[in-house]
């Protein structure tokens, strides 16, 4: 019999009976009671004081701020998905624009250089954001690759103002992650940060240099 065989023999047969979970009290992790304002207030608040931009949009017009994105920041050459309705309806908007779009649905082998080089930014959809720290909630699929969201010097992101969530907990719990998750769930929380050993903050050496979350605001909130 293996040592690992016969721990695990003893804690079956212990003489006090199965080893059952201990209760959990998460209170201090989960529901912070804030409105919806609140949590949108905080989450704003928060995103753009490590230099994260918010721009507030309505769902029936949000591609039209997208476009003013693009042009304000000189964006010719844009990486996305396909099938996700975030993807869909930004290549139909742009479609009469000059804006380069670049499909990501592809091996990375076969664009790996194009990606790091040639791409100005990446859009992406959002599964959801976090209020207590201001950070946003993606998980990547062959659609939306993480890559998007990591490499390019810009990443845009779209956010359902009411995808927002109290505590990274409440994510957990409401959206059943126990019951299935991706390989790797991605949370966000500003452009790409890194500090030096005098603790000097800089922004864009391992990734996005910029961040620009479009908080698209449903008709009925209009």
């Amino acid at each position: 019999m293996s040592t690992r065989d016969a721990i695990l023999k003893r804690l079956r047969e212990r003489t006090d009976g199965p080893l059952t979970a201990p209760e959990s009290d998460f209170a201090v992790v989960t529901h912070r009671g804030w409105s919806a304002q609140e949590r949108l207030e905080r989450f704003e608040r928060l995103i753009t004081s490590v230099h994260g931009e918010v721009v507030h949009c309505r769902e029936g017009d949000w591609t039209a701020a997208l476009i003013e994105v693009l042009a304000a920041k000189g964006i010719k050459r844009l990486a996305l998905g396909r099938e996700h309705p975030v993807a869909a309806e930004a290549r139909a908007a742009l479609a009469e624009h000059e804006v380069a779009l670049v499909d990501v649905d592809r091996d990375i082998e076969q664009w790996r250089r194009e990606q790091f080089e040639n791409v100005d930014a990446g859009l992406t959809s959002t599964r959801g954001g976090i209020a207590e720290t201001g950070s946003l909630w993606l998980w990547p699929t062959p659609d939306e690759p993480r890559l998007i969201s990591l490499v390019p010097p810009i990443h845009i992101a779209v956010l359902e103002a009411e995808g927002l969530e109290d505590t990274f907990f409440d994510v957990i719990e409401r959206h059943d992650w126990a019951a299935g998750m991706p390989t790797n769930a991605l949370l966000i929380s500003g452009p790409s940060k890194t500090a030096d050993i005098e603790q000097t903050l800089a922004y864009g050496v391992h990734g996005p240099r910029e961040l620009v979350v479009l908080v698209r605001h449903s008709k009925e909130a209009a």
